[in-house]
This record gives structure tokens, C-alpha cells and sequence, in this order.
């Protein structure tokens, strides 16, 4: 089975802000920039409104309203807010996590070590959830955050790597550290952090 990890950099606070703010305003913008997408997304997952769920438009409404909420959706939630993200974030490339084996993301995790990148973890978007109250999803959407501290710190130590320390990393796992370290800098100089989305 396949995997994909999305990443945004984005205002953290904005974006946590966003749950239960009840600014329907934000709704319908959302619902207005992304309705294609969000009407193809329905398509995709039309199972779930069979099954007496909600939709995704729902979904957004709930989150932002902050509740109520069908539990036993949760993956509906998850991804409503993702869409809140992408409205808010700048999606950043993710080639090199997209589509990705079961183990990748621990694999560039101990690429990153071994040149003294420790600030930060690409498997913490796969260990959590969306913040609450947005009900946890049964498997997918994970989700992760790194604060702007925290990539500030690890652009300073994957700098500080050496040349042949780098050379030494397998090329794949190179190239998706090196994704990592530019999801930083762009966050550094946005002064923002990165949210990630694992599915």
C-alpha cells in the first residue's frame, strides 16, 4: 500500500484559530476558491454520504462551527481540515513523499540524524491527529505540525552539516531531506510553521 505526504506552510495560530471561530465568512471562501476540487472530492468519497455522513462542504461547516460531530467520521473532519489548511497555507513540494512506501518517512528521519538534523521529524505527521474537538479519524488523515522555532533550528543544523556527511546519504533519502530542509526555509522566512497531512 501507498502513501502520500502533504505539507503546508502556514500561521499556525491562524490556522488552529480557525476551529470553532464560527466565521462563516471563512466558510463560504473556502467553499467559493475550492469548489471544483471539493465537489470532485464528494466523488471520491460519496461512500461516506451513503453510509449517512457528511459531506465535505458539511464537514468544513462543522469544523469551523465547532461541532457537532458525527464521531464515526472522523476521517471527514480530518480532511475538512486540511482544506482549511490549503486555504490558509502554501502547499509545499512533496515529490519525494508522494506517492511513499510504509517505513519512508522513519527512513529520511535517520538520513536526517546521521547529519545532525534533530530538530524536527518528518514521522511526526503520521503519529497524531487534527487538534481538538475535531474527532480523531479511524486511520487517515494523520497529522503533524513543526513549530517556526523548530524549523528555524533545523535549517540551522542541516547548514551546519558537512558537504561528505551529506554525500554519504543514500540519494533518495538526500533528496527527500533536502525537500524537508526547503519546507523549513520557506517557513523560516515566512516566519510560519509547517503542517503536514499523512494519507
Amino acid at each position: 500500500m501507498s502513501y502520500a505526504l502533504t505539507t503546508y506552510v502556514v500561521d499556525l495560530d491562524t490556522l488552529h484559530g480557525a476551529v470553532g471561530s464560527k466565521d462563516d465568512k471563512l466558510r463560504r471562501m473556502i467553499g467559493g476558491r475550492f469548489k471544483r476540487h471539493l465537489a470532485a472530492f464528494d466523488q471520491q468519497f460519496s461512500h461516506v454520504a451513503d453510509e449517512g455522513g457528511p459531506g465535505i462542504h458539511d464537514a468544513i461547516r462543522a469544523v469551523i462551527d465547532g461541532g457537532p460531530f458525527d464521531a464515526g467520521h472522523g476521517s471527514m473532519y480530518g480532511y475538512a481540515y486540511k482544506w482549511i489548511c490549503e486555504f490558509h497555507g502554501r502547499a509545499q513540494y512533496n515529490n519525494d513523499f508522494s506517492p511513499m512506501r510504509s517505513g519512508w518517512l522513519e527512513t529520511v528521519d535517520e538520513g536526517l540524524a546521521a547529519v545532525g538534523v534533530t530538530a524536527v521529524r518528518v514521522d511526526e505527521f503520521s503519529m497524531d491527529r487534527p487538534p481538538a474537538p475535531i474527532p480523531a479519524p479511524d486511520f487517515v488523515p494523520c497529522y503533524g505540525e513543526w513549530s517556526a522555532e523548530e524549523c528555524r533550528k533545523a535549517h540551522e543544523q542541516w547548514a551546519a552539516a558537512t558537504d561528505d556527511a551529506k554525500a554519504a546519504l543514500d540519494r533518495e533519502v538526500r533528496e527527500a531531506a533536502e525537500s524537508c530542509m526547503e519546507w523549513c526555509a520557506n517557513a523560516v522566512a515566512a516566519g510560519r510553521g509547517v503542517a503536514g497531512f499523512f494519507s
